[in-house]
Formats: structure tokens, C-alpha cells, sequence
């Protein structure tokens, strides 16, 4: 079968790509943005891309069209595809459809933490021997690609509550139909696509409810909205961390690298590793817990974890010149900015000064759902750049008023080079550089600023 994927360069799409072409279909794909790496990830897999959204691309007399949710009516080849009735699908309903029906599904879902929690969760099983199949929305670590084919029945699935495509509003996770489903958080996000957090809940019910009687729901029980869900009905066995009459953390260190694991009053093993702050050690436990549904045993989860890689752009040390270290995360909820920037605050200490630079890219930030918890998000660092880039449709400069360690740029070149004349004076010091997307390439300009200024 032939398959032809449009919006191919997203993780998510690409990530079926390359797991459709393992799984032997012949696959092809286009983009309005094609490049690197993801374009080269593709093309070495041996899939064509083309580039743009115009109508004469189906003259590839394709068997189905896959549609990520990126695309939109009014494109060519949206308006010939519906007008010629070309067979199409949403991703995730491809995905259902034609691969994981044959697999045991694990699938991570939350607001926060997805990423790394499924690359956790894969990473163990993988290191216990179970071979799993996996599709993760970012770069894991300790793998090379975001998705991958194996012939174990086992699959680990970053499961999205983002729509699934312009004719599929459900949440990408109610395709998914998993054996285990882990819930890490809820709060309100995609304010382009939900009205409220009531919404949301409804498809983390929705997707409860998919579960059979046989599996397992594991969730974050410190978590008020995922214990709404759990109130609306769980048919399926139920386990809650962080909670103590079931699983929890014990004789945790102040930078939460290491803790204990209990089972109500039993102690189960103990986690020494390089990864800190509250978030890791939330996710951590997560991850083991849905790893032993499998029979990995606590113990040996512990001892894995000390060789995890936390995936691309999740705190990750871009550079450290003369006294400025530069980190880069893809923080972009205010919740998240504040874990982040309280778990960069634990790992360098009270002393060094961080500058957080943060970009309101998200659809949700965009729109301005946000903008009210957004001044008090950065409590644990010292100086806050915010680019207020074209897209931002509300009063971003009003933020300086609220928190005055605020300062709010609409000029990127002029914002870098107070970062660095800032950074320079206040060395020893963190800069931590936050954004769902590219950022202009920030990081390397920083960089290359650092070292030249």
C-alpha cells in the first residue's frame, strides 16, 4: 500500500513515516517547511518529500492520504483531495488502524512531562530486554530517532490530547486504545482547540473509557484534575502514585537526584541518578510503575535509570562559555517554567544568577490564555527576557509591570545583545532559554554572541 503523508515533518507525522515505511508501505510526504534534521531523517529512510501544500502532488496516485493535523481547508491539495474524494485518514487513526491494533499499547498522557515520561518508560523496558516499539513527539536520548519498528508486541506512545486532524476533533489519544495508560497531570492548554479544563477532562474520560477491564490506568493522584477524571468512572485496574496507601516518594534530597520508593509502607528499592528536579523525580516514578505492570522489577528500573539521557531541548546544556552556561528547554506553560526554572535553581544553587529568555509561541500563549500566570512562572529566576514576536495579539509589555525583574523585546537582535552584555556582567550565571519551537535559532546566536562579544 502507498501512503502519502501530508504535514510529514512534524515529530508526530514523521514519526509514522518512519514506522510505516519499517512496516513495509511505500511512503511519501509533504511539507511546507522541509529541512533538517527531520527532512535527512526522512530521506535516509528512502521517503520522498515534497515540498509545499499543491494540488498536483496527488497525481502520485497514492492508495490513502494521511492528514496531520497542521493541515488546513483552503490548501490546494486539501481542496482536490475532498473535491476528487481521494481515501484519507488522520494520523492517529492510522496509526490505529493499520499498526497498533497488533501491539500492547502503553500510552503517556499529560499536559506536562509526556516526552520525557515515554522516553523514560521506553528506555526501561527497552534495557530489561522487552524490545518495544515506540513513537515519542521529541528526540529521546538514548535513541536516534522518535519512532521505532520492532517486532515486540510491546508499544510506548507520547499520547497528545491535541485535536487529530481539521475533519477529527477528538484527542489524538482516543485512537490509541492502550493496555496501560499512564496520566501525569492535567491543566488547561490549547486554548485554540479547547474552551476550558472541563473540556480536556472529558477527553481524558473519553480515553479511560477505552481502556479495557484487563489493563491498567496509573495516575498522578496529588493532581485535582486527573482526580476529577478518575471520579467520572475507571472500569479498568487503577494504581496512584505519590499517594500513600499506594505508591510514593520517601527521604527525598533537596534536589530531588535521589529518593525512595515505597509501596503504602513497604519500601521498595532506592534511585540515585543524574537527573534533578521535582518534575524527573514525578515522571520517574511514573515510569516504574507502568515498567513493573510489566513485571521489570523496581529494582532494576532504579539501576537502568542511572544511564537515562533526558531527550533533546529538556534542560539540555547547549554551551558553557567563560563562566555562562546556556541551556535550552521546551518549557512553554506557565506551570512548566516554573518547575523548570525551580529545577535549574536546585541544580546550580541560591548564588548564580539565572536569565530565563522565553518565547509566548504556543497557541495557547499566542492567544493569550496564559498571560495572567505568566509573571509569576519565573520566581526562581533573577532576570526574565520576553520576545513579544509578530503573532502575540495581546499587551505582552504589560507583564513588565507585574514582575519587574520583566523585559519585554519586540526587536530579537536588540533582546540577544542585552542577554549577553547582562549574562557577561553577571558570570558565573545560567542562561535558560525556553520555546516550543526554533526561537529564530536563538541558542546558536547566543553562542556565537558569547564567544565573539
Amino acid at each position: 500500500m502507498h501512503i502519502h503523508i501530508l504535514g510529514i515533518c512534524g515529530t508526530f507525522m514523521a514519526g509514522i513515516a518512519i514506522l510505516a515505511k519499517s512496516a513495509g508501505f511505500k511512503v511519501t510526504g509533504s511539507d511546507q517547511n522541509v529541512y533538517p534534521p527531520m527532512s535527512t531523517k526522512l530521506k535516509e529512510a528512502g521517503i520522498e518529500i515534497i515540498e509545499g501544500y499543491g494540488a498536483e502532488q496527488l497525481d502520485l496516485n497514492m492508495d490513502l492520504i494521511v492528514v496531520g493535523n497542521v493541515m488546513k481547508r483552503g490548501m490546494p491539495v486539501i481542496e482536490r483531495m475532498l473535491n476528487e474524494d481521494f481515501n484519507y485518514v488522520s494520523g492517529p487513526q492510522w496509526l490505529c488502524e493499520h499498526y497498533l491494533k497488533h501491539k500492547t499499547v502503553l500510552a503517556v498522557a499529560g499536559t506536562h512531562g509526556k516526552t520525557t515520561t515515554s522516553s523514560m518508560l521506553a528506555y526501561i523496558l527497552d534495557r530489561a530486554g522487552l524490545n518495544p516499539s515506540f513513537l515519542i513527539g521529541g528526540v529521546p536520548g538514548n535513541f536516534d530517532f522518535s519512532a521505532r519498528n520492532t517486532d515486540s508486541k510491546y508499544f510506548v506512545i507520547e499520547a497528545d490530547e491535541y485535536d487529530s486532524a481539521f475533519f477529527d476533533k477528538r484527542s489524538k489519544f482516543i485512537h490509541y486504545r492502550p493496555t496501560i495508560a499512564l496520566l501525569n497531570n492535567l491543566e488547561y492548554d490549547h486554548a485554540d482547540i479547547f474552551d476550558s479544563v472541563e473540556d480536556i477532562k472529558k477527553q481524558f474520560h473519553f480515553l479511560v473509557r477505552t481502556i479495557k477491564g484487563q489493563g491498567h490506568v496509573v495516575f498522578n493522584s496529588l493532581d485535582h484534575n486527573l482526580q476529577d477524571v478518575i471520579k467520572k468512572g475507571v472500569w479498568s485496574n487503577l494504581t496512584s502514585c505519590f499517594d500513600t496507601d499506594d505508591y510514593h516518594l520517601q527521604n527525598v534530597a533537596d534536589d530531588y537526584s535521589n529518593f525512595d520508593i515505597y509501596h503504602k509502607q513497604e519500601f521498595i528499592c532506592h534511585v540515585d541518578y543524574s537527573l534533578t528536579g521535582i518534575y524527573n523525580a514525578y515522571n520517574t516514578l511514573m515510569a516504574m510503575v507502568c515498567a513493573n505492570k510489566l513485571n521489570v522489577p523496581f529494582s532494576a528500573s532504579a539501576e537502568y535509570m542511572q544511564g537515562f539521557i533526558l531527550p533533546k531541548r529538556r534542560m539540555e546544556l547547549k554551551a558553557s562559555i567563560d563562566g555562562v552556561s546556556l541551556y535550552d528547554d521546551f518549557a512553554h506553560h506557565p506551570t512548566a517554567i516554573k518547575l523548570t526554572t525551580a529545577g535549574l535553581r536546585a541544580k546550580i544553587g541560591a548564588t548564580e544568577k539565572i536569565i530565563a529568555v522565553f518565547e509566548p509561541r504556543s497557541n495557547s500563549m499566542k492567544l493569550g490564555a496564559h498571560k495572567d500566570m505568566l509573571p509569576f512562572a519565573f520566581e526562581s529566576a533573577d532576570m526574565i527576557y520576553i520576545y513579544a514576536n509578530d503573532a502575540v495579539n495581546w499587551d505582552a509589555y504589560a507583564l513588565e509591570q507585574q514582575n519587574n525583574k520583566i523585559k519585554v523585546f519586540e526587536d530579537f537582535d536588540q533582546m540577544l545583545e542585552h542577554i549577553v552584555t547582562t549574562a557577561k556582567a553577571a558570570a558565573p550565571c545560567s542562561i535558560l532559554v525556553m520555546s516550543n519551537g526554533g526561537f529564530n535559532g536563538i541558542c546558536s546566536k547566543l553562542i556565537n554572541l558569547l564567544e565573539n562579544k
